[in-house]
């Protein structure tokens, strides 16, 4: 019998302070007070339902994301992970993460979160150009990401992300690289680099900034590549660079093709029941109308079984994404599909240069299929031409 995937929860916060103008996540500008413990009732009514199909399996990791889970008390959490508790086997050793703006949390509670069993810090900093901040319309300042930083150390946190972006509007070579020696200054044990892109229902694409060409984003994702490097952290992940034992673990189950439960409006899940049966759920993405279905205990999710074809293309979708690659008995286990359903896609990778196979069996994207990852995916698209 296959062996399930890994497991891991991961609960969404669906609101902001403010909603930045390249953001397409499921986030809402707070207007008026949060309905903080209304939301956290709906939560815990949402993980009874979660907890009936996970029976027996550990839950491995928790991220809060959102959103901004910081404008949501300690003490409320800590209600939250009692219950997750409480209905959950979870790992002694479980990640538990959460997501933080800089601009949207009392620094003097990062002490309490850790208190509550909250063990790895995601700051939303963005870039520590104060020009760069207003362009992207972040409430924080560079200082103001600084002393969050700060005060997050002094609080206990020794696993801390940092969440950068690069191609900004009007961003040059030189700018991009004082972001990235400040970002060093500070410390972190992972940095999240990611490319800005102009997403579709944003304010950013229907009002598209001056942003670098192609060829000026690639000098800089190269640039800050190598001084990452030189830095000690590893590119575990396309956009993802971590010392030596702080990948994050959350992220790399997703990444591997592992199990998630989705809790939260708007969240989503994946689930492995057995080798030729495995779904993903949405619940409803509007927070008002998820808390009235929690509190009527009448569901909040749509339920969808993925094909075989679609497990096929989401496990190299995901996969391709690291620098491990994977092996063919990776695939199997994850899928359970026989590896001789991926053999004309890989032909075609292999061909092209895209993908290649190591001594030891993995097959990894080349710098090449990393530069071009988008048209590497898509070789691995159901009823993709070959």
């Amino acid at each position: 019998m296959q062996k399930l995937p890994p497991l891991s929860l991961y609960v969404h916060f669906p609101w902001c302070v403010s909603k930045c103008p390249y953001c397409d996540f499921n986030s809402h500008s707070l207007r008026g007070d949060l309905p903080a413990d209304a939301y956290i009732n709906a939560l815990i009514a949402d993980l009874d339902i979660a907890a009936v199909d996970v029976i027996g399996r550990t839950v491995a990791t928790i991220f809060f994301g959102g959103g901004t889970p910081s404008l949501f008390a300690p003490k409320q959490l800590e209600r939250l992970l009692n219950a997750v508790q409480a209905k959950f086997l979870l790992a002694d050793d479980a990640e538990i993460t959460l997501e933080a703006n800089p601009g949207a949390i009392e620094h003097a509670a990062f002490a309490d979160y850790r208190a509550i069993g909250i063990n790895r810090l995601s700051l939303g900093v963005q870039s520590l150009d104060d020009a760069k901040l207003q362009a992207l319309g972040r409430i924080h300042s560079a200082a103001d990401a600084r002393a969050a930083f700060t005060q997050a150390r002094a609080a206990g946190f020794s696993n801390i992300n940092l969440d950068f972006m690069y191609a900004l509007p009007g961003q040059n070579v030189l700018q991009a690289s004082a972001d990235i020696e400040q970002a060093l200054e500070l410390q972190p044990e992972h940095i999240s680099h990611y490319h800005l892109t102009l997403e579709p229902n944003t304010v950013f694409y229907a009002r598209p900034p001056a942003l670098p060409d192609e060829e000026l984003a690639t000098e800089i994702q190269l640039m800050s590549a190598e001084r990452l490097e030189q830095a000690g952290y590893k590119n575990y992940e396309i956009s993802a660079w971590g010392k030596s034992g702080y990948q994050c673990r959350h992220n790399l189950n997703y990444w591997r093709y592992g199990d998630y439960l989705g809790v939260g409006a708007g969240a989503h899940a994946k689930l492995t029941v057995a080798p030729d049966k495995r779904w993903r759920e949405v619940r409803v993405a509007h927070p008002r109308q998820y808390q009235q279905q929690m509190q009527m205990k009448a569901g909040a999710t749509t339920r969808i079984a993925i094909s075989d074809a679609d497990a096929q293309f989401e496990f190299m979708m995901n996969r391709l994404r690291l620098s491990e690659g994977f092996s063919r008995q990776d695939y199997e286990s994850a899928t359970g599909l026989a590896a001789s359903s991926l053999n004309s896609g890989l032909e075609q990778a292999f061909g092209r240069s895209l993908l290649e196979e190591l001594d030891d069996g993995r097959i990894c994207p080349t710098a090449l299929g990393w530069r071009f990852l988008d048209d590497l995916q898509g070789i691995f698209l159901p009823n993709s031409p070959d």
